[in-house]
Formats: structure tokens, C-alpha cells, sequence
């Protein structure tokens, strides 16, 4: 309990910095233009990284756990190579075009708003890389059961970034943040470097590789399809008025910051102890850690949106304090996290539901699941939005989230975790 707890300090204070970092942008330049192109230049960056670096995350960790040291090293840095030549590559070609593709993504911003998204764009592009990096490095340290370090190093980076924000802000804008936001993925990835041990030459033709390239061959298809969802938000929300895109993305982030909170205090040190359970075949104690789990996180869940629901307006009126965000910004923020409800208990559960089928291997079946699931849930998002706004939007993504959930957990009651 007393190890849960450091993690979920370390993890809320990493958390909670990246949210006041974004908090201040929003408040000293207000929710409009400039914030909108600010976040909507994050999407294909965060983008890249879901399909392909959180891919391999999820295959790393179960694969290293359980491997003597020296194995997690040198298959460690086979990995990171292959990592940083394949974000480097995409993070040039995406650059090189970036004028042509982003205002596909963003149609309804005017020419000036077009011009400044690519800026920023190009800019976070180079922090994709270094957030790549970030990935591996957490695998190898989770996969040792090693997690305090690892949550040590982005308060560091997220501090440091914070204060650097405060200080250039002011005098260079949003352009700022974009550069402060990419180096403080790059201090984490220094910070993050001891504990790879000394530099190992690739085997690329080693059995982790072989095995890792068939885990994530599934994940890769299927992310790469229904992992474009903050893709089709920032096109729809850029015909919602300005400031809508950076409210929401807002509320995204606050329900994100804790389930990232819950995954690094509970979620991620249950992964390499299912691993193990499930390469001793103890089916009983793999499944008995599953339950127990989903359920303490869904207390957590439930508990947060009831207060949410009460003292939600209690507790964002500090906000207004502040700056450019006014009494109006604070109540349309309240709404839409109200609205995104069934998003937050969804997706908070279902990290419980997905890494417990990762850990046992299999990538396939919650791959196969939202890609179905994906498909009945855009048409169905697209025309909420243009019935209800900004909410049927919100609600769509929750039902997609919940269905998720359910379809993942009874695949794992009947089939007992074993991929």
C-alpha cells in the first residue's frame, strides 16, 4: 500500500504539472485562435505516438518482465534504435508536408490560424520523438519493476518546463509553449538514460524482436484505424467556435491526468505480475488480480464524477481568477467534462481490461474489438455532433469507451486472460 501511494503521488504531481502547464497557457493567452492551433498542432504527434509508441509499450513490458538484467538491456536498445530511426524518419516526412496535410485537419480555421497550426506543429513533432524514446525506457524500467524513478523524472522535467514557461511566455506567446512542451520531453529522456545501462550493440534478429514484430503486428492495424479519434474531434470541433477545441481538449486532459494517475499507481505495476502469473499458467491468480483491480478502479472512477457532479463548479472557479479564462470558459468546461462522464469511467476501467489481455499476450483481441467498435461508433459520433453539439460528441465517446469495456471484460471472464 505504502508503494501504491508513492507512485500515485509522484504520478499526480507529474500529472498535475503537465495540467497547470497547459492551465497557464490557456489563462495567460485565453481559450481561443492561438490555444486552438496550440493543441490541434498536438494531434498527429500524439497521434504517431499512440499508434506505434504505446503500441509497443504494451509488448515490451510483458515480454522483458521476468528476464534476467542483461537480456532487458541489450534487447532494450535494439529497441531503442529501431525507435528513434523510424520517429525520426516520420517526424521529417510529416514536417517536410506539414503545410499541405494540416489544414485538412483543421477546416475550419481561417488562412492565419492554418499558418500558425503548421508552426506548431513542426515544432511538437520533434517532441514526438524524444516521447517515443520516453516509452521504451519506461518498458525497461517497468519491466524491473522499477517505477519510482520513473515518475521521478518527468516532476523534474514538468517543473523545470513550468518555470521556463513563466518566464517566455509572456514575451514570445504560444510559440513558447510549443518549444518548452518538446524540451521537456527531451530533459526526461536524459534524466530517464542511466537506467538503460551501458550502450548495447542492436540485435535485430534476436527472439525479442521476432516475437515483439508478431505482438504488434495486430496492434499496429488496429490503432493505426480506430486510434484517428482525436483526429475526427479536432476536425469537427474547428467548426465549433473559437475556443471550443481548446475547452474540451482541456477536459480531455483533466480526466487523462487521472487515469494516466491510475495507471502508473496501479495499472502498470499489475502488468508484470499478470505477466508472470500467466506464464506460470496460475489462471486463478491471474484472474483474481484482474477483478480485484477493475473494481478498486472503478470505485475511484465512480467516486471522482460524483464529486465532479456536486462541486464541480466549486472547484473550477479558481480558474477565473486568473487571467484571460472567464466565468463563461469555466462553466462550458464544467459541461463538457460532465458531458465526457461516461468517457472517463470507460477508458479508466478498460486500462485495466486492455493491459490484463496485453499482459497475457494477447494483442489481437482488443485490437479486433475496437476496430468494430470503432467503425459503429463514427458515424454515430458525426451525426451527434451535428444533432447536439459539442455534447452528442462528448456522449458518443463515452458509449464507444463503455462498450469497449464490457466487450474486453467478458473476453477475459470466458477465456481467462490467456491470449
Amino acid at each position: 500500500m505504502k508503494f501504491t501511494i508513492q507512485l500515485a503521488l509522484l504520478s499526480a504531481a507529474s500529472i498535475g504539472l503537465t495540467i497547470l502547464f497547459q492551465w497557464v497557457v490557456l489563462t495567460r493567452v485565453g481559450p481561443g485562435a492561438e490555444t486552438d492551433a496550440f493543441f490541434a498542432g498536438m494531434t498527429v504527434p500524439q497521434l504517431v505516438l499512440a499508434v506505434v509508441s504505446a503500441s509497443l509499450t504494451h509488448v515490451l513490458v510483458p515480454l522483458l518482465a521476468g528476464e534476467n538484467r542483461e537480456r532487458i538491456r541489450q534487447d532494450t536498445w535494439t529497441f531503442l534504435t529501431l525507435i528513434v530511426g523510424l520517429f525520426g524518419l516520420i517526424a521529417v516526412v510529416l514536417g517536410l508536408f506539414a503545410s499541405w496535410w494540416v489544414p485538412l485537419i483543421v477546416p475550419g480555421f481561417d488562412a492565419a490560424g492554418h499558418e500558425l497550426t503548421v508552426e506548431l506543429t513542426r515544432i511538437q513533432l520533434a517532441g514526438m520523438v524524444f516521447a517515443a524514446v520516453n516509452g521504451v525506457q519506461w518498458a525497461a524500467y517497468h519491466a524491473r519493476r522499477q517505477f519510482l524513478w520513473v515518475e521521478t523524472a518527468p516532476c523534474i522535467a514538468g517543473l523545470l518546463s513550468l518555470l521556463l514557461l513563466t518566464l517566455t511566455l509572456p514575451r514570445f506567446g504560444i510559440v513558447a509553449a510549443a518549444w518548452i512542451s518538446t524540451l521537456g520531453m527531451g530533459l526526461q529522456t536524459l534524466l530517464l538514460a542511466p537506467g538503460l545501462g551501458r550502450p548495447a550493440t542492436p540485435d535485430f534478429s534476436s527472439p525479442a524482436v521476432i516475437t515483439a514484430w508478431r505482438r504488434i503486428k495486430p496492434l499496429l492495424a488496429g490503432t493505426a484505424y480506430y486510434k484517428t479519434d482525436p483526429m475526427i474531434d479536432r476536425f469537427m470541433l474547428s467548426m465549433a467556435g473559437s475556443g471550443n477545441l481548446s475547452l474540451y481538449y482541456l477536459g480531455q486532459q483533466i480526466y487523462g491526468a487521472v487515469n494516466q494517475m491510475l495507471n502508473k499507481s496501479i495499472v502498470s505495476p499489475m502488468v508484470p505480475a499478470l505477466s508472470v502469473h500467466h506464464k506460470a499458467g496460475d489462471r486463478a491468480a491471474f484472474l483474481q488480480l484482474y477483478r480485484r483491480k477493475l473494481m478498486q478502479v472503478g470505485l475511484i472512477s465512480v467516486s471522482g464524477l460524483a464529486i465532479l457532479g456536486m462541486f464541480g463548479r466549486t472547484l473550477l472557479v479558481p480558474l477565473v481568477a486568473y487571467g484571460s479564462f472567464s466565468i463563461q470558459d469555466m462553466e462550458r468546461l464544467w459541461w463538457i467534462m460532465v458531458w465526457l462522464g461516461g468517457a472517463f469511467l470507460g477508458s479508466s476501467m478498460g486500462q485495466i481490461s486492455s493491459s490484463s489481455l496485453y499482459a497475457s499476450g494477447d494483442t489481437t483481441t482488443p485490437t479486433r474489438l475496437g476496430i468494430v467498435t470503432y467503425t459503429l461508433y463514427i458515424p454515430a459520433k458525426i451525426a451527434l455532433f451535428y444533432a447536439y453539439g459539442i455534447a452528442g460528441l462528448a456522449v458518443a465517446t463515452g458509449l464507444f469507451f463503455v462498450t469497449n469495456l464490457l466487450l474486453q471484460n467478458y473476453c477475459i471472464s470466458t477465456r481467462h486472460g490467456v491470449g
